[in-house]
């Protein structure tokens, strides 16, 4: 079996969040600046690696106060903490084309592990003879085991801030 590197394709690849926000709607979020690379044996990812980098800096959630919020000390301290980091430590197969992906997020300096979904949307050669492989990613987490904590008392009962947070990445990879 050969290792095969791969790497992103920012232009057809996406990391979003949503987060409730005075917990009757969400507020939907990106990052406009990441990286993913990636090992499999062949094309079985399962016997793979991948790491997933995004610059804190570059969080966008079409409202340029909170944007700034967000990047302040109470949220990412991006000035402190300019990276937000995953690397994968396992995957595996659930059903079809569904698998469990395990490995460490570190935000702020803090290191948990976390387990995504993947759904692997398969291998095919664009129309320039690019081999391309897709992935779904979902999953949730705690923001404050990150310590990302802030929050503000409603006066109608609960919080400005749901802790979970509901990722959704769409990701791309072209072979090298």
């Amino acid at each position: 079996m050969a290792t095969t590197k791969w790497k992103l394709d920012p232009a057809h690849s996406e990391v979003t969040f949503k987060i409730k926000h005075m917990m009757i709607t969400n507020v939907t979020g990106h990052f406009t600046e990441f990286d993913v690379k990636a090992t499999s044996e062949d094309d079985d990812f399962t016997k793979g690696t991948a790491t997933f980098t995004a610059k804190a800096t570059s969080v966008n959630t079409n409202a340029d106060q909170r944007d700034t919020h967000l990047r302040s000390a109470e949220f990412f301290d991006v000035e402190k903490f300019p990276e937000i980091k995953f690397e994968s430590k396992k995957m595996t197969k659930s059903s079809g084309d569904n698998y469990k992906l395990e490995g460490n997020l570190t935000m702020k300096d803090v290191t948990k592990p976390i387990t995504v979904d993947v759904e692997f949307g398969g291998i095919a050669k664009d129309p320039w003879g690019q081999t391309k492989a897709g992935f779904t990613v979902t999953g949730k987490l705690n923001r404050k085991d990150f310590g990302l904590t802030w929050n503000a008392a409603l006066e109608t009962g609960g919080v400005m801030v749901s802790d979970e947070v509901r990722i959704n990445c769409e990701i791309q990879m072209i072979k090298e």
